[in-house]
């Protein structure tokens, strides 16, 4: 099984997406563990959304996807939706 995420950094109104086999184990990392990269300077995250797959291959999909306009488009939206209102 795995997961293509969605994180939100409400401090910095920042996102990052990605993927991964083991969820709990890769937010700890991109909230704690983790010393240096894109996601350490936007600290703290919440996981805004998520979505399982049976396999890599249909993970990374939907991951490219959500990086597209149209899917920033969707994630700025939920972002929208749970945040601003």
């Amino acid at each position: 099984m795995f997961t293509t995420y969605v994180l939100y950094s409400p401090s910095f109104n920042k996102i990052y997406i990605g993927y991964t086999s083991d969820l709990e184990d890769r937010f700890k990392s991109h909230n704690e563990l983790a010393k240096q990269g894109y996601t350490v300077k936007f600290r703290p995250w919440i996981i805004l959304h998520t979505e399982i797959f049976q396999t890599k291959a249909e993970a990374t999909k939907r991951e490219k996807q959500l990086k597209s306009a149209k899917g920033r488009e969707f994630i700025w939206n939920l972002v929208n939706q749970k945040f601003k209102e």
